[in-house]
């Protein structure tokens, strides 16, 4: 069974963290603005806690995914290089 990424993982926590104090405010009444406001500073000092091993595990594969590394040549461009050089060569 394949595991879970790690971006969908950080995603849904992310989300709940906000979601849930979000959810519990409103049903005590409290104006939706307000809410929303504690909601959201809580998702966030929370997720910077706990959810510190995901962030950085995230953030690793994005920096691998935008920085692969390319090959020096490709094999189109050596046979061109080739084919130049042998028309450029004096015949002896």
């Amino acid at each position: 069974m394949k595991s879970v990424p790690v971006w969908l993982k950080y995603t849904v926590l992310r989300v709940l963290l906000f979601a849930v104090p979000f959810t519990v405010l409103m049903l005590a009444g409290v104006t939706w603005w307000i809410s929303a406001l504690v909601a959201a500073l809580f998702g966030l000092a929370a997720s910077a806690v706990f959810l510190r091993a995901s962030r950085d595990q995230m953030s690793r594969n994005l920096y691998a995914a935008r920085n692969r590394e390319q090959p020096a040549t490709e094999p189109d461009a050596d046979a061109e290089d080739a084919a130049v050089d042998a028309r450029e060569r004096p015949a002896d």
